[in-house]
């Protein structure tokens, strides 16, 4: 992986998509069509009902929801403006428990210059001969005016940029990402180029150091000898290594996979980030509150319904959208950050459990301190068949003053210790 990387900040692909993926705050439920956006490809309509066929279960209800309980809408729009046009919107319910509003709100275009310029502008990159893209006609807060709020940038979750998936056919002029033939070995400036769509970076952005370049490239996802994908943390990029031939070509299929099921691969692979740095959120505050036992089952129950309804490391038996999601989830370290949290969530169970049964065992203490000398003096009062009032009392006095002598022993101070204990933390 040496030598160096021709140039692709002027390079405009046959076949350019791009997918925005934005974090907002759903005001209401928009009045758009039910279900992902249904791009068609000669008689293929990609809507809920297909692409369910192609997804798990679980997961299809957890992408596009079950009869009577979208989670999905879509809404058809055709606006053009400085080489980007504008197909149309998707908004997804991201609800958590502490977040019911929770959406993501997902832009798709069609780019006809040249676009890494437009990534490096989308992810903040200075300096940029690009105009910012979700500005003017595409700023989300007037697209989607009424309906959701675009989360501030500062806020817990929220993430500093948007997230990308990118799509480039090349043409016959651009070697680098080509394959010398149909069976060739693909030159090594193709991955260099991948890399630079999905971590929307120029070499003088970001310089991949020679020693660690392969190692960087680990998780290029060979989908076909036609093209390949990389998951990055801020993107993901899908490249073609053959010419595009224009209508007609596989491309055209390729393209809209990319933005269609292998897209909601990564839309569950951002759902489950964003229940797991809220589950990390409630591990951090489980001791802000007396109310422990509580709060460790509101805790687990969270836990159970999210691994229930997120948490999938196998969408299909289509191997690709199993390879993204993986990669999704190894970038964001998600399953070691998971068993990290059912680790952590066991040992506060077993710490309520302890505090719980020293509790019971208090109060059995107490009671058998207590009851142990009563029951003493009544018995002998009915041994020797006393009936006196006087008596009586003078016997519970006595078992009062032997509880409380016993109370501030070793034995009776643990007792108190025990309960005290455990009323403070549950």
């Amino acid at each position: 992986m040496t030598g160096s990387v021709p140039p692709l900040d002027d390079v405009t692909g046959a076949r350019q998509e791009l997918t925005v993926v934005l974090p907002v705050r759903l005001l209401r439920v928009p009045d758009w069509s039910e279900g992902p956006f249904p791009f068609e490809l000669g008689s293929r309509r990609t809507d809920a009902e297909t692409r369910s066929t192609y997804f798990a279960p679980a997961s299809a209800r957890a992408l596009y929801g079950a009869p009577g309980r979208p989670r999905r809408w879509y809404l058809p729009l055709d606006t053009k403006h400085d080489g980007l046009h504008l197909l149309g919107m998707e908004l997804l319910r991201a609800a958590t428990a502490r977040s019911p509003e929770r959406a993501l709100a997902v832009l798709h275009f069609s780019v006809e210059r040249p676009l890494l310029p437009v990534l490096r502008a989308l992810a903040g990159r200075r300096p940029t001969s690009a105009e910012e893209p979700l500005t003017g006609p595409f700023a989300p807060a007037g697209l989607l005016a009424g309906i959701a709020d675009v989360r501030d940038p500062s806020a817990p979750f929220a993430i500093a940029r948007p997230y990308s998936v990118t799509f480039m056919a090349p043409t016959a002029q651009h070697a680098p990402a080509l394959r010398s033939c149909l069976e060739g070995e693909l030159p090594a400036t193709a991955d260099r180029w991948l890399w630079q769509l999905a971590s929307r970076s120029t070499p003088e952005d970001f310089p991949l150091p020679p020693e660690t370049a392969n190692e960087q490239l680990r998780d290029v996802s060979r989908i076909s000898a036609d093209w390949s994908a990389l998951v990055l943390r801020q993107g993901a990029a899908f490249l073609g290594h053959r010419a595009d031939t224009g209508t007609g070509d596989f491309f055209e299929f390729g393209a809209l996979h990319s933005r269609t099921v292998y897209l909601d691969a990564l839309l569950l692979g951002a759902l489950q980030r964003d229940h797991i740095d809220e589950l990390t959120d409630e591990l951090s505050e489980v001791f802000t509150s007396s109310r422990l036992a509580r709060r460790v089952a509101t805790l687990e129950r969270n836990i159970a319904v999210f691994r229930s309804t997120y948490w999938r490391q196998h969408l299909t038996a289509h191997g690709a959208a199993n390879d993204l999601l993986l990669a999704f989830q190894n970038q964001h370290r998600l399953p070691a950050r998971f068993h990290e949290i059912l680790a952590e969530a066991a040992d506060y169970s077993r710490l309520v459990q302890t505090q719980e049964s020293q509790q019971i065992s208090g109060a059995l203490g107490v009671l058998t301190i207590l009851g142990l000398p009563l029951g003493t003096a009544l018995g002998i009062l009915q041994v020797i068949d006393d009936h006196s009032v006087t008596h009586l009392l003078i016997a519970i006095g006595l078992s009062v003053a032997a509880a409380a002598a016993v109370l501030t022993t070793r034995y009776g101070r643990l007792v108190l210790s025990s309960l005290r204990g455990g009323k403070s933390k549950t």
